[in-house]
């Protein structure tokens, strides 16, 4: 997705050639048309499967997975990371990893609003080593759902979360895989 590179090379800045911030536009400030063109190339990438719900992870997750379920017409649901005193339903649950936060999170979403015997498709911003995107899928799989494939907007294919993950026998979209950090600039992997 060249929209995509051209503002991670713009504005993306490489933390000691170890982490990527990406604040300007993705994961703080939020740039609706770049966001709206992310969720056509989700929707794209999954036309044909069937998706019946969108599953992501709060916080910097829901905006992306929004214009993904605008563009395939199926409804969100975002896991969170702290259970609310008004949370009060049965719940699913899964422990994930933060590998920017460096803290786990015991991420929980309402047996209401993940009925089972669907099609899911996860969405993350990030893919490192795979901890959120398992996290979710097991999340998914203990409601009695099929994950039908997990979108990433951004991957670290020089970390083992891909591989994890195919392993796993999950189907894998990353509209942008970085290859490595080289002086403090991305290196991407082309397709």
């Amino acid at each position: 997705m060249e929209i995509l590179k051209q503002r991670i090379n713009e504005e993306g800045r490489v933390l000691d050639n170890r982490v990527l911030k990406v604040d300007s536009f993705l994961n703080h400030q939020i740039d609706p048309a770049l966001f709206q063109a992310i969720g056509k190339e989700i929707a794209k990438r999954f036309e044909g499967k069937q998706i019946d719900r969108i599953v992501t992870i709060e916080a910097s997750g829901i905006a992306l997975a929004l214009m993904a379920a605008i563009e395939m017409n199926v409804p969100l649901v975002f896991a969170r990371k702290k259970k609310s005193i008004l949370m009060t339903d049965e719940v699913y649950h899964s422990v994930v990893y933060s590998y920017t936060k460096e803290e786990n999170y015991d991420v929980t979403v309402s047996k209401r609003f993940l009925p089972a015997g669907e099609h899911v498709l996860i969405i993350d911003d990030f893919l490192a080593s795979g901890e959120a995107a398992m996290g979710l899928a097991k999340l998914v799989e203990s409601a009695g759902d099929t994950v039908e494939g997990i979108a990433i907007v951004i991957e670290k294919s020089f970390q083992p979360g891909r591989e994890r993950l195919e392993r796993a026998g999950y189907h894998v979209e990353s509209l942008i895989r970085i290859e490595r950090f080289e002086d403090n600039r991305c290196i991407f992997v082309e397709d």
